[in-house]
C-alpha cells in the first residue's frame, strides 16, 4: 500500500471507482485497491509516485471540484510495518533523513482497531530525533497510520495530505 482513501461509510466501492479512474489517467492500468474491513477505508497500490497522485488529485479538485465526490482523505505511505510500538518506530526511523537540523516537525498518531498506545509510539519516535517539535506549523508530518495489525508510516509536509472538504472549503471562499 503507498495511499490510504477514506471515504464515508458505505460509500467504498464509490470511492474506489473514482480513484481508480484517476489513477487509470495518470497511467496505472492496474492499481490494487482494496476496500478494507474498516468502514470507509481503502487502501491504494499504485505504480505512480504518491506526489504525482497528490498533485493530480489537486489539479482535479481546483478546476473540477464536484468531479471527486466520494474521497476524503488521500493520505500518502511510504513505508509499512507490523502493529508494534518498536515496529513502527523502526520503519519511521528510515524516513527521517529528509528532516534538516533546523527543521521542526510533528507526530500524528491515526489508530484505527487497535489499542496500542499513541504516547509510547510518540516517544519512540521522538527520541530518535533531536529537531524542535512545532505542533502548529510544522515542516514535517511524521505520520502513521494504524490500520488493525498493519501500519503504514510517512514523513511528509503537510500539503502532501489531501482533505478534499478542506480544499473545495477553501476554493468557495
Amino acid at each position: 500500500m503507498n495511499l490510504i482513501v477514506t471515504c464515508p461509510r458505505n460509500f467504498e466501492e464509490e470511492a474506489q471507482n473514482e480513484i481508480k479512474k484517476i489513477l487509470e489517467e495518470l497511467g496505472d492500468k492496474t492499481p490494487e485497491i482494496t476496500i478494507t474491513d474498516l468502514s470507509g477505508i481503502l487502501t491504494v497500490k499504485t505504480s505512480i509516485d504518491h506526489d504525482s497522485v497528490i498533485r493530480k488529485i489537486k489539479q482535479i479538485l481546483d478546476d473540477e471540484p464536484w468531479s471527486i465526490r466520494y474521497s476524503l482523505r488521500i493520505i500518502p505511505i511510504q513505508g509499512i510495518s507490523t502493529t508494534s510500538v518498536d515496529a513502527i518506530a523502526s520503519e519511521m526511523k528510515k524516513l527521517t533523513g529528509v528532516i534538516q537540523k533546523h527543521e521542526s516537525f510533528k507526530i500524528v498518531v491515526e489508530k484505527r482497531n487497535s489499542n496500542i498506545s499513541s504516547k509510547e509510539i510518540i516517544v519512540e519516535i521522538a527520541k530518535n530525533l533531536q529537531n524542535k517539535v512545532s505542533m502548529e506549523n510544522p515542516d514535517w508530518i511524521l505520520l502513521v497510520e494504524i490500520l488493525g495489525g498493519k501500519s503504514g508510516v510517512s514523513v511528509v509536509k503537510e500539503d502532501s495530505i489531501i482533505s478534499v472538504q478542506k480544499i473545495k472549503r477553501r476554493l468557495s471562499e
